[in-house]
């Protein structure tokens, strides 16, 4: 099991036991929205690469993450169709939203913020899958442990490259505190009441739309 303490103190929280439990209870929807947030990081990626076409360091690295993604978006297709639950994609839930509403809109703060954004997303992944596996079967759980060294690159390839350009950029705002503004943001979506269950998801409400 890969090391992610580094990961999970830059969290601002640990999944509640709540969201957990709802897990457990609700298989189906775990896997299919993992498999579509798989699907849109390597989205992400590739509108990133296409809106940065001069940024050799971001090019290079979101190319190599939008193949890890697509290629875990197809490893969970595969324990799908094993499992026989059906492929169907739904509505995400708050999560991203609610941090995408606070991207700045100027150019390199827009950049800076997307990628921020893009680092807590993959910690919060690779949290989970840590937090999950002790609870799943075996295959599953072996599953989920393999995407920790991966998802945790991701994390610090993203960090790194929000980084470099809020410096290269002489951005106002110190990166620090632009960072622990997103976190808080983060927190607060997981920490309060949801009512649509899925990966990112807070804590889920007595009655979830299902």
């Amino acid at each position: 099991m890969s090391d992610i303490s580094h990961l999970i103190e830059f969290l601002p929280c640990q999944t509640p036991d709540e969201w957990i439990a709802e897990a457990l209870n609700n298989p189906r929807t775990l896997l299919i929205d993992h498999a579509m947030n798989e699907l849109r990081a390597a989205q992400s990626a590739m509108t990133l690469i296409a809106r940065n076409p001069t940024k050799i360091d971001l090019l290079n690295k979101m190319s190599r993450l939008a193949r890890e993604e697509l290629r875990h978006f197809e490893q969970v297709l595969a324990i799908l169709k094993k499992r026989k639950i059906a492929y169907q994609p739904f509505k995400p839930c708050r999560y991203a939203g609610l941090m995408a509403q606070h991207i700045r809109k100027a150019q390199i703060p827009a950049l800076v913020d997307t990628l921020i954004v893009g680092a807590i997303i993959e910690a919060r992944s690779c949290e989970r899958f840590a937090a999950l596996a002790p609870h799943l079967d075996e295959p599953l759980s072996k599953f989920y442990l393999s995407l920790l060294k991966s998802e945790a690159r991701h994390y610090e390839d993203y960090l790194g490259l929000a980084k470099a350009q809020s410096i290269d950029g002489s951005v106002d705002e110190p990166f620090d505190e632009r960072v622990n503004y997103f976190l808080a943001i983060e927190r607060e979506s997981i920490l309060s009441e949801d009512r649509t269950f899925r990966f990112h998801s807070g804590v889920p409400a007595k009655k979830l739309h299902r």
